[in-house]
């Protein structure tokens, strides 16, 4: 399905009472679930068509789709605030703390990280992003949950 369909659809569910919207076509599945505040969750069931669509998208992997939002999708990022230094997500995408399902995660609250160390991984679109440290300090939070959707500029570790 391409972009200017789904779009055309998210149009379509936010402007009427509906509150949710699921199409099957050859390509795949789409499901859009209208949240609170106008926010629109889309879940594909086979590729995530919508991942890079816009920041308001959110969309879990092949398989995975679930009526109910991730629970840090529930709070905006600027409500999270924390001290020290935030790094970001750069891209809206899924988080992953390890390389692989049975790795060992790259970091742990209470690592110490210097810059241009790998921190997680964000997938976007079947790439996988390493996301590296910008200063050197101590993880004193982890934001993301593993397999999580998470959006661009959203809050994922805090350093000091």
């Amino acid at each position: 399905m391409d972009l200017r369909k789904l779009k055309t659809l998210i149009d379509l569910v936010s402007e009427s009472n509906i509150s949710e919207l699921e199409i099957t076509e050859a390509e795949g599945k789409v499901k859009i679930v209208k949240a609170v505040a106008g926010a629109m969750q889309v879940m594909p069931a086979s590729a995530p068509v919508a991942m890079a669509a816009a920041p308001a998208l959110a969309t879990t992997p092949a398989g995975e789709a679930s009526a109910a939002p991730a629970p840090a999708a529930d709070k905006p990022a600027a409500a999270v605030a924390e001290t020290g230094f935030v790094v970001k997500s750069p891209m809206v995408g899924t988080f992953y703390r390890s390389a692989s399902p049975g790795a060992k995660a790259f970091v742990e609250v209470g690592s110490q990280v210097k810059e241009g160390d790998t921190l997680c991984i964000v997938e976007a679109m079947k790439i996988l992003n390493e996301i590296e440290c910008e200063k050197a300090g101590t993880v004193v939070k982890i934001l993301g949950e593993n397999g999580q959707a998470v959006e661009y500029g959203q809050p994922l570790f805090v350093i000091e």
